[in-house]
């Protein structure tokens, strides 16, 4: 027999299935219990009475005194008749509530301890290190397992969307260089090569532009990235985008892009959601700046409204920052954005090195409901232009050639304008599913000050593998 996923039950009235899951409840009513069985599809009501008679393979009394023994989330095996309920036991309520399983056989898969918190509610009443301690049992909850559902939907139709349209998905490398990319590496240290480390990408940045020369001209990859900074309710220290670039392209390609397929992803898998403004309205970073002292304000009509989505465009950032606290100029987005170069490439170079706060981006930002949810660029693909930015933020030609000298010499074997963007995928979920953080809507995220309680990590060493890796432990004084 195959098995039957509950939520098929409903239409196979008078079959006799092979049903798997879990004891959601128990309801014992002296000679009549009720198990409501789970599995991902939903639930059903499987009913076990003292005085069926002899049935395949088991006697109802005895099908009866092992569903006594069970208890919730016990993994149970049924096999049954599929029959519908009396009309005053319907359950409009549920997916199922027309019908019910009338048990055949009965096997006890594994018992199971009486989970640390209740999961038949959303869990927000639980705080999170209990939560992230027993990710595992928070997942069993529908709350996040739909998240879930939505997570996989959503990334499967940006798949088949950029494929329709010949993009290529292309993995880049974990294992990478640390270069400065705007907030602190994780690094890995090599056994091979003592004193040396590997960095986790922040973005796979440079990877993808190094794809444009390879000629890919149209990549994407839903892409891991890691950084080491402070966590909020919007950030983590692992986290996923959506990483596009594309080669002979112009700004407006991008957005025109990107568009279409939130557009498309909103239509199609959020039915219920209602996007404010189509094209989605661009500011400038002056005009956010001055009218909502925001680079990601929130245009929503009614904030209150939580299926109102206001996605938009902010456009024309600084090139540049000032650093203060390092008494350098900084890159607003990244070093690889392109100014908005005017005239003569030689004459303009000039004029950035004099006046780097009043040269503009190639640099949009992708907002939605006062959320950054993505950002890109147009990218440097002239090799002086790169370098001179990298001059202005600071770093010597000695460190130039040292930290990005890959790229540079790759640039000089012909290079096609390009640029891309990264939309973040855990906060745009986030968003749609009205969750207030990005925890919510990824599988095994760490806490809110960046430890796994799960798995106890971070976690130290043994004294074998410090040794291995030429490392030695030091202790703040």
């Amino acid at each position: 027999m195959k098995q039957t996923n509950i939520s098929e039950t409903k239409n196979l009235v008078g079959k006799t299935v092979e049903l798997f899951g879990w004891v959601h409840s128990r309801r014992d009513h002296g000679g009549v219990i009720f198990v409501d069985l789970r599995d991902r599809s939903g639930l059903v009501q499987v009913v076990f009475t003292s005085s069926r008679g002899k049935s395949a393979g088991q006697t109802a009394d005895s099908l009866y005194s092992l569903a006594e023994k069970v208890r919730p989330e016990w993994v149970l095996k049924v096999v049954g008749k599929v029959t519908k309920r009396p009309p005053a036991m319907v359950n409009k309520e549920t997916e199922t509530g027309e019908i019910e399983i009338q048990p055949e056989s009965l096997e006890i898969l594994a018992e199971a301890a009486t989970p640390p918190f209740a999961l038949d509610t959303d869990g927000r009443e639980i705080g999170e290190e209990n939560r992230m301690k027993y990710r595992y049992l928070d997942l069993r909850r529908e709350r996040m397992k739909n998240n879930l559902i939505l997570r996989h939907r959503v990334i499967k139709f940006i798949r088949d969307f950029l494929d329709e349209r010949g993009f290529l998905e292309i993995e880049t490398p974990i294992l990478t260089k640390s270069t400065p990319e705007g907030a602190r590496d994780y690094v890995v240290p090599s056994r091979l090569y003592p004193g040396k480390f590997y960095a986790l990408p922040q973005s796979p940045q440079q990877y993808k532009q190094l794809l444009m020369v390879a000629g890919i001209e149209k990549y994407f990859q839903i892409a891991r990235c890691f950084r080491d900074e402070d966590t909020r309710g919007d950030r983590q220290p692992e986290f996923t985008q959506l990483d596009l670039e594309m080669s002979f392209v112009t700004q407006e390609d991008i957005i025109s892009l990107i568009e279409e397929l939130y557009i498309a992803i909103v239509k199609n898998l959020l039915p219920q959601k209602r996007i404010m403004q189509i094209p989605f309205p661009r500011l400038t970073y002056k005009e956010a700046m001055e009218k909502y002292q925001s680079d990601k304000p929130d245009l929503r009509q009614d904030k209150n409204d939580p299926n109102e989505l206001a996605f938009a465009w902010i456009v024309d950032f600084p090139m540049f920052e000032w650093k203060e606290s390092e008494k350098r100029w900084d890159a607003v987005h990244h070093p690889f954005t392109s100014p908005k170069v005017e005239g003569n490439l030689q004459d303009f170079i000039a004029k950035m090195k004099k006046e780097p706060a009043s040269i503009l981006a190639h640099q949009y930002d992708f907002v939605l409901n006062g959320y950054e949810i993505g950002g890109g660029s147009i990218r440097i693909h002239q090799p002086e232009l790169l370098s001179a930015v990298f001059e202005i933020m600071g770093h010597s030609p000695e460190q130039i050639k040292r930290k990005f000298g890959h790229i540079l010499e790759a640039f000089r074997y012909g290079v096609p304008p390009h640029g891309g963007i990264a939309p973040g995928i855990d906060r745009f979920l986030a968003i749609v599913s009205n969750e207030p953080n990005i925890r919510e809507v990824i599988a095994f995220p760490k806490t809110g000050d960046a430890r796994d309680l799960m798995m106890d990590s971070p976690s130290e060493l043994e004294e074998e593998q410090l040794k291995e890796l030429h490392l030695e432990i030091t202790k703040d004084e």
